[in-house]
């Protein structure tokens, strides 16, 4: 048989020696299949087949798939296969190498009883086949029946193929660490989780274009959209169990699905801390996913693993020092002398800004077991809907004296929250006092995450000094302006308000009372009753006038009412409901005399002369009976 130079083919000598030569000459080629398409040709001219058709083993599928032929291969040519079942089914029905087809063989196939497989073995003991060469004879031809000249043809291009296999592993796996290299240099040049994940996609894709992939993170992970990224469901008991047991163990985890023909491999993304993520790499058609594949993809989500920690290491640094000096700002303007008001308006604004708050409040824990809503916080906090929960939560505060978290209010009973599901409670604790709690709500379940509860405790924290020095400061003030038994204000309060009152507003009325034959009530019942009886008439006051009208002890058992811009008509209305109060109210019965004086710009005087004038209407109350309202020598 001449080749296309006249030179016979059918020598094995010879057909080694062009094998050999095209092993030294094509090694160089950054093609395999370049090489496999030289080799067939090289077959075809000594064989004089018509066509040949090369097949290499496939571990993934389990079967024999076309790599190369000598003719153009169709899609549907490309689609054939050789089961390894059949294959060892026709191995036992033959004893060499070359075998003929049957012809339910390769279904399609033409000339079947002129086609002939040579089989494709590796050295050693026992022998292992990969492959097959398929030859297909035109009747009648001349060397299709030379059993052992195929046999020979088996042989080396078996030593052939499986050199060039093993030479292009070596380099493909070299291309994959080179390429493992590289994104593990990029990885720890970035400290951005976007890039890191982006790059361990990008890798996958360019190592094994056919599979597909899915990283699986944690909830507190947070990427921007782009990526093929899902929330990782924890619990053994979750859609993807494999998934949740890879994430749980830090161990890889498989599923195979025959009835779909995949395999799922499930690679823990692991760092020294903790485990990150999961990465889910499907091999489409395969039963069985390879193993000399597990390894670097194992190591690929490793390294992406450390880097995703790294970086998230390096944004919780950064969020660190951008926390605390949020925290140092905070501490520092609350340390500026605020009232407590404004020291509650801040940090409203600054939790509302930080955590995305919907409702917020301050509460101070009173010596009674009682608590008081802070003014400044949400008007929620003051309606009766948030006592249910205030009271449960606030026992909780006192019994634990640590913050709280709850994700999702509406799973506990014993609170039947409806409206609000995030709750995030900071106790303020001074010198291992209990004084109060701050309250965090949101309407979205899971809204705030760990991160911003750790930081909403260090913030209360470090200002509750802040907030303990305001209350403080504003009791000792009020202390200062504060009668000791009746807890109304003091005169020199009074006498400052109306003279301020008198340089900014258009009218007002002063009310000056005295309790009637109190020394018959000290001399009855003792200086202690008397003392309660002063105690009681005061709180009848507070309790039947506006709250912004200044209510003091004018002095022993006389008292005094301010009512800032009110009219004539108005000082009789609240003047004589208090005269009828007292009488109804107080226990022994007591009553009050009460003489007012009203001022307006048109008899504007000092704050003296209308304490004067008061008072001479107070006197003729008690000259004209007691138990009555005199206006400025006028009986009403």
């Amino acid at each position: 048989m001449p080749n296309e130079n006249g030179v016979l083919l059918n020598d094995v000598n010879l057909l080694k020696s062009l094998f050999f030569d095209l092993m030294m000459n094509e090694t160089d080629t950054k093609s395999i299949h370049h090489l496999y398409r030289e080799l067939i040709n090289i077959i075809k001219q000594a064989t004089c087949a018509n066509i040949v058709r090369l097949y290499l083993y496939d571990k993934w599928k389990d079967c024999y798939f076309l790599e190369e032929a000598t003719t153009p291969i169709d899609k549907q040519s490309q689609s054939y296969s050789l089961s390894n079942e059949y294959l060892n089914k026709l191995k036992k029905k033959n004893t060499v190498n070359s075998i003929v087809l049957p012809t339910d063989c390769l279904t399609g196939m033409k000339n079947i009883e002129t086609s002939y497989i040579i089989l494709l073995k590796k050295r050693g003991t026992p022998q292992e086949e990969f492959g097959f060469i398929y030859l297909d004879f035109s009747p009648g031809g001349s060397y299709f029946k030379r059993n052992d000249f195929l046999e020979k043809i088996g042989v080396e291009a078996a030593k052939l193929v499986d050199v060039w296999m093993r030479y292009f592993a070596a380099i493909n796996e070299e291309s994959r660490y080179k390429q493992l290299y590289r994104v593990t240099a990029k990885f720890h040049s970035s400290m951005d989780m976007d890039e890191v994940l982006a790059e361990v996609i990008q890798t996958l894709q360019e190592v094994y274009p056919t599979f597909d992939y899915v990283l699986l993170l944690s909830h507190d992970t947070t990427t921007e959209q782009g990526l093929p990224i899902r929330d990782l469901q924890y619990g053994f008991d979750s859609a993807n169990s494999a998934a949740a047991q890879a994430y749980l163990t830090g161990t890889i985890q498989f599923e195979d699905s025959l009835t779909d023909r995949k395999s799922v491999l499930y690679a823990p993304m692991k760092g020294r801390q903790g485990i990150y993520g999961v990465l889910q790499v499907t091999a489409p058609n395969t039963l069985v996913f390879p193993k000399k594949e597990v390894g670097f993809i194992e190591l690929l989500a490793n390294t992406a693993g450390s880097a995703l920690e790294n970086a998230q290491l390096y944004q919780q640094s950064r969020n660190l020092i951008s926390d605390l000096q949020l925290i140092n700002k905070t501490t520092h303007r609350l340390n500026m002398n605020l009232r407590l008001t404004d020291t509650i308006n801040f940090m409203t604004e600054q939790i509302r800004t930080l955590f995305d708050a919907e409702e917020i409040g301050f509460l101070f824990f009173r010596e009674n077991d009682q608590y008081k809503v802070l003014t400044g916080s949400s008007d929620y906090f003051f309606t009766d809907d948030a006592k249910k929960l205030l009271n449960y939560i606030n026992d909780r505060v006192k019994q634990e004296k640590d913050a709280i978290f709850i994700g999702d209010l509406s799973v506990d009973e014993n609170i039947m929250e409806k409206v609000f599901r995030s709750l995030m409670v900071v106790p303020m604790i001074q010198s291992d006092l209990l004084v109060g709690a701050v309250y965090v709500l949101n309407k979205e379940a899971y809204h705030f995450s760990f991160d911003k509860f750790k930081l909403l405790q260090s913030l209360i924290h470090h200002t509750t000094l802040a907030f303990t020095n305001s209350m403080l400061r504003e009791k000792l003030e009020k202390m200062v302006i504060t009668d000791h038994l009746t807890k109304l204000y003091n005169r020199k309060y009074l006498d400052e308000k109306i003279q301020q009152a008198m340089n900014t507003d258009a009218q007002g009325v002063f009310l000056l009372l005295d309790i009637d034959n109190f020394k018959s009530i000290n001399d009855t019942y003792g200086h202690k009753v008397g003392d309660d009886v002063i105690v009681q008439v005061a709180n009848i006051i507070k309790r039947n006038i506006r709250s912004q009208d200044i209510a003091a002890r004018w002095g022993g058992e006389e008292l005094a009412v301010y009512l800032p811009r009110a009219d004539l008509q108005t000082g009789i209305m609240v003047a004589e409901r208090l005269v009828r109060k007292v009488e109804m109210d107080t226990n022994p019965k007591t009553t009050i005399s009460c003489g007012a004086a009203v001022w307006n710009q048109d008899n504007k005087a000092s704050a003296n002369k209308l304490f004067n004038r008061a008072d001479e209407a107070l006197y003729k109350a008690k000259q004209t009976g007691k138990n009555k309202v005199i206006i400025d020598q006028i009986e009403i």
